[in-house]
């Protein structure tokens, strides 16, 4: 009977040991930022940057940073060809994406208390928390998304560094390239092809162009293109007439009578309540710069 009680009580002190022990759940060990990323899945492109531009391993590193992540929407929304250009160029790749990232761990509850963050690009990024929160004129779309080494922030652009916008705003298309783009002077291009005058329209300048649209030209009697296009001499005469030398703003044009033309002959210009002439043609956008001069618009082709 001794031996049975003896049983009963190491069977009851073992129920109670076991009862008292708890059993721990492994830590889940955080990610850091890039690991973070590729996580995601929303930011290939950023990796694939981050790799190409040699900066895995600094964001591998203890930090802590604050990296304001574009989606892969954000690269995708970014001009044709600039980020084929960004990838074979690392010095620019690494400063862009470097200007993404700021030293430390600024949360969302830290950023509505500051108005700009040195990047570790160098340059400053703005805040304003008006509608939301803007990083420059990205928006930022998700926050405080937690990794090892900082903090990830998601913005629906890419933002790129003051001193690379100024060296693309340096960076004008010519008078040609910039009419090409606007894709509403399509026969006027033609036409100064067809004449012989692009390299001329390319060079340093500069020129001030009054250029007639699409629509300008096809208001053109019946066969006149085409008879200018067969004709390079009188089709140079047409178009040099619709080019000054010199740039001559809006504001300069407004204080002129007249201006002679590379052609040689004057066009008049006539300063109404309406607005502006040159000759019978109405000027109908102003001030488009370019490189080598400056275009402004009309919608009637010009005769010597």
């Amino acid at each position: 009977m001794k031996i049975i009680y003896a049983l009963l009580a190491l069977l009851i002190s073992v129920v109670v040991m076991t009862s008292g022990c708890t059993t721990s759940e492994p830590e889940v060990e955080e990610m850091d930022i890039v690991d973070t990323a590729v996580n995601a899945g929303s930011f290939n492109t950023l990796v694939q940057a981050v790799q190409a531009a040699g900066l895995e391993d600094t964001l591998r590193g203890e930090g802590p940073f604050t990296v304001f992540a574009p989606t892969d929407e954000a690269f995708a929304a970014l001009p044709e060809g600039t980020l084929d250009a960004l990838l074979a160029d690392e010095e620019a790749l690494a400063a862009v994406l470097t200007y993404h990232v700021v030293a430390g761990e600024v949360m969302a509850a830290d950023v509505a208390g500051l108005e700009s963050a040195e990047t570790v690009q160098g340059e400053s990024v703005t805040f304003d928390t008006t509608d939301g929160v803007m990083v420059n004129d990205a928006n930022v779309v998700q926050a405080d998304i937690m990794a090892s080494n900082g903090v990830i922030h998601v913005i629906d652009k890419v933002i790129l560094p003051p001193s690379m916008m100024e060296e693309e705003a340096e960076e004008e298309m010519d008078i040609v390239d910039t009419a090409i783009e606007a894709g509403s002077f399509t026969t006027l291009v033609q036409a100064v092809q067809a004449a012989g005058l692009e390299e001329t329209l390319r060079s340093e300048g500069p020129f001030t162009v009054f250029a007639p649209t699409d629509d300008a030209f096809a208001a053109l009697p019946e066969g006149t293109l085409e008879e200018l296009l067969a004709d390079q001499e009188a089709l140079a005469g047409v178009l040099t007439y619709h080019v000054v030398a010199g740039e001559y703003m809006a504001a300069d044009v407004v204080t002129m009578d007249s201006a002679v033309t590379v052609q040689g002959s004057e066009v008049t210009i006539t300063v109404t309540d309406d607005g502006v002439m040159v000759n019978d043609a109405n000027v109908v956008i102003t001030d488009i710069e370019t490189s080598n001069g400056v275009i402004h618009v009309i919608d009637a082709v010009l005769v010597p």
